[in-house]
C-alpha cells in the first residue's frame, strides 16, 4: 500500500512538472510591478525591477503577424529577447533615460516568448507589447 502511495505521488509530482514547466521562466524582484499577459498583448510598468519577466503570447493567423513593442526607463538597463521559432532572438535593448516608439517584428504561427532580462536593477520603467495579427 506504501508503494502504491509513493508511486502516485511520484507519477502526479512529474506530471505537475511536465505540463507547468514553461519553456522560459521568470524570477525577480520588484516594488509597484503592475504586469498583464494576454495571448495577444503584454504590459509591465514597475518603480524597481530586477531580475527576468517572461511573457506568452500566440499568433493565431496562419501568415503570421507583428509584434509590436515600445518601452520607456529612467535609470538602469533592459535587454528585451523574443521566441517565435525556438531561437531567443534580441530584440531590443534599453538604458535609463531612453524611449523606444512603437516599432514591430514579424512572427510565424504558434507561441510567442517575450522575455525582458535586466543587466542591473532599473527604476520607473514601462514595457508594452502586442501581438497583431
Amino acid at each position: 500500500m506504501r508503494k502504491t502511495v509513493f508511486s502516485l505521488l511520484l507519477a502526479l509530482m512529474l506530471l505537475v512538472c511536465l505540463t507547468g514547466c514553461s519553456r522560459y521562466s521568470s524570477h525577480y524582484s520588484a516594488l509597484m510591478f503592475v504586469h498583464s499577459n494576454t495571448s495577444d498583448s503584454s504590459y509591465m510598468s514597475f518603480s524597481s525591477f530586477n531580475g527576468t519577466k517572461t511573457f506568452k503570447m500566440n499568433c493565431k493567423s496562419a501568415s503570421g503577424g507583428l509584434l509590436e513593442y515600445s518601452a520607456k526607463l529612467e535609470t538602469g538597463s533592459a535587454t528585451v529577447y523574443y521566441d517565435h521559432d525556438g531561437n531567443k532572438t534580441e530584440l531590443f535593448t534599453i538604458r535609463g533615460g531612453e524611449e523606444i516608439g512603437s516599432t514591430a517584428v514579424p512572427v510565424s504561427l504558434g507561441p510567442v516568448y517575450v522575455i525582458v532580462e535586466t543587466n542591473e536593477k532599473c527604476k520607473e520603467g514601462k514595457f508594452d507589447f502586442n501581438l497583431k495579427q
